[in-house]
């Protein structure tokens, strides 16, 4: 029996379970219950023998997700939580594709370069923006970008907080696919049947294989680095800063934490 899920929506069909963040009016900024559900979706599907594929996707055209909901961080949402979502799509069984329309920021960029396939629409935006709010980061979900973009690439997008263009994204071998938006749904409809028509099992051994490759850092999560970089970080104001100058729309000053 499928959950009465709230931030997200799960629908199964044609052997495909697409999961899909919907909070638009947030741009499918993501809360730990949003987490969460988006969690057990992928539990669901794991288990469920009608689902070969996954699209993960967002609610709209104007943003796949921009990671964590400002509102939710600012209330201390991310003091306790470690983030564990790129690791459950690593492991999880079956294929998941991201389809990527809008901006696809901090955590929603991270959730697709997580994801086997990304197919993009021309009006996608990547990028990383946590050391511009102050937001704590690391872990696997830093690692495993040196891994897809290498690391001078991957050491741009997340330390200067840049975006970029689906076109430009796809050039880096952050996407799979650029199409025009129009054409998105066409698009990753024909990737899910090629792999629908493939060897589940070989598709599960290749996951796991692929998996092992990442396996060094998968030990390694946010709590564990700020706790060795900034014990006291979120206690220490540099945080709010960022969240203050994001909400007032200006420059943060983070000169007292250098």
């Amino acid at each position: 029996m499928t959950p009465e899920f709230t931030d997200i929506l799960y629908h199964v069909a044609n052997g495909v379970a697409t999961i899909t963040i919907n909070r638009p009016k947030r741009l499918n900024a993501m809360t730990g219950h949003t987490v969460e559900e988006l969690s057990q979706a992928l539990a669901l599907a794991a288990t469920d023998k009608a689902v070969g594929a996954i699209v993960l996707t967002g609610a709209g055209e104007r943003a796949f997700c921009v990671g964590g909901d400002i509102e939710w961080e600012a209330s201390g949402g991310l003091e306790n939580m470690d983030y564990h979502l790129g690791q459950e799509i690593v492991e999880h069984p079956k294929p998941v594709i991201a389809r990527v329309c809008g901006y696809a920021i901090g955590g929603g960029n991270h959730l697709a370069y997580f994801c086997d396939f990304t197919i993009a629409a021309d009006n996608a935006v990547f990028g990383q923006n946590g050391p511009r709010v102050g937001a704590p980061v690391g872990g696997h979900v830093v690692a495993h970008a040196a891994s897809i973009l290498g690391h001078k690439r991957a050491r741009e997008m997340w330390m200067l907080c840049r975006q970029y263009s689906a076109r430009q994204a796809l050039e880096w071998g952050l996407v799979n696919a650029v199409v025009p938006i129009e054409q998105l749904d066409a698009e990753v409809q024909r990737w899910c049947d090629e792999l629908l028509a493939l060897s589940p099992t070989a598709l599960r051994g290749l996951k796991y294989c692929f998996r092992r490759h990442m396996e060094p850092y998968f030990d390694m999560n946010i709590s564990d680095v700020m706790n060795v970089v900034a014990p006291n970080h979120f206690h220490s104001g540099e945080q709010q800063e960022g969240i203050d100058a994001f909400r007032e729309k200006r420059k943060p000053d983070f000169s007292r934490w250098r």
